[in-house]
């Protein structure tokens, strides 16, 4: 399958289950893989601009092989994409993204992207990247300092995976999630912070004002 055949098999399937692509974000200076930022207008069904990768799936990522068992598994967990979504009120003009309050979901996207090619390692669901060690704030205007690699709990299910040619290409959502709840999962397991997100109806809908879940756990 060529490139042009490639991207084209990504945008219909976008274009079918999340909307029209009203703008991209093109990657200026590529490191390893090409990450453009596919933007998917508000809609009156999804009032608020989704935004996703493509690109990151050119390259198969390195996934482990604990369990001989699991080599079956391998093929359906090599490929993905990212997505993310912002409320109507951020700005997606390129002139404001020199302020980190408003670039920093644009910049871990393409970071997120490129880091199991970077590191000959691979992302999933449920695993969680911190900023620094410790945490760091990504931005002034935010404390979440970390993420979670989760189901795109906004969109049909039917979208989650894609098959172009021999690829399974995977869409996971990305959560931002403060210290509190990176440290929830570390003491008490995945599904101690599954279980207090969903409480939250936590989604992949960044909200900078939501309350931090990990405090009184």
């Amino acid at each position: 399958m060529s490139e042009e055949e490639y991207i084209d098999a990504i945008s219909k399937h976008i274009v079918q289950h999340v909307g029209p692509v009203t703008n991209v974000l093109h990657e200026v200076a590529p490191d390893i893989v090409h990450v453009d930022i596919l933007v998917i207008g508000p809609r009156e069904e999804r009032p608020y601009f989704t935004l996703l990768t493509c690109g990151m799936s050119e390259r198969a990522m390195r996934v482990p092989i604990e369990d001989p068992d699991d080599l079956a598994l391998v093929p359906e967990l090599r490929f993905a994409e990212l997505l993310l979504c912002l409320p109507t009120d951020w700005s997606l003009d390129p002139t404001t993204f020199r302020d980190e309050s408003n670039y920093w979901p644009i910049r871990w996207l393409k970071r997120l992207a490129r880091l199991p090619h970077q590191h000959e390692s691979w992302l999933g669901l449920g695993h969680t990247i911190p900023n620094g060690d410790p945490p760091q704030p990504f931005a002034s205007n935010t404390q979440f300092s970390g993420w979670l690699v989760d189901e795109p709990v906004l969109f049909p299910t039917e979208f989650q995976k894609l098959r172009v040619g021999e690829k399974v290409i995977n869409f996971y959502g990305i959560v931002p999630l403060f210290e509190e709840e990176m440290t929830l999962k570390l003491r008490k397991g995945s599904g101690a912070l599954s279980h207090v997100l969903d409480a939250g109806q936590v989604s992949e809908l960044i909200d900078v004002q939501r309350k931090n879940l990990g405090r009184h756990e």
